[in-house]
């Protein structure tokens, strides 16, 4: 009896351990995939790939992936006129998003930076307020 019983226990840490090895998402990306859903997804889409020659995708892009200064003025900025993403013109607006706070720009960048197959470092809050602070348009 005593053996059954240590052999249960064993079974259930050994299942209980592999399961704490998962990663589990962190809130700041629950909550910038939410604000994704509610402001972004319409126009690039739940996958992230935008549309043909108007929106841009998230994919993988300079835009995305490098600078974390021009990610965020494109959120306070918006976005007008033609632009080159991965070799393709895309021509559509982007709205300013500056009303989002400014953990929620850090949320919803973090959630793009490490989404669609992209892994980049995450936007921070004091990113995002060094950058209101000292905002301007964003140079293509």
């Amino acid at each position: 009896m005593k053996i059954a019983l240590l052999i249960i226990c064993l079974c259930f840490l050994s299942t209980f351990s592999k399961a704490q090895k998962k990663p589990l998402p962190s809130s700041n990306m629950m909550i910038g995939k939410e604000i994704y859903v509610k402001h972004c997804m319409t126009c690039h889409q739940v996958d992230g790939v935008g549309a043909q020659n108007m929106i841009p995708p998230l994919i993988k892009t300079d835009y995305v992936l490098g600078e974390k200064q021009r990610l965020i003025k494109i959120l306070l900025n918006g976005l007008k006129g033609d632009i080159n993403v991965n070799g393709d013109m895309y021509s559509g607006e982007m709205p300013s998003q500056a009303l989002l706070k400014d953990d929620e720009i850090a949320a919803v960048l973090t959630y793009v930076r490490k989404s669609f197959g992209n892994s980049a470092s995450p936007v921070t809050i004091k990113d995002v307020r060094r950058v209101r602070a000292t905002n301007k348009t964003v140079s293509k």
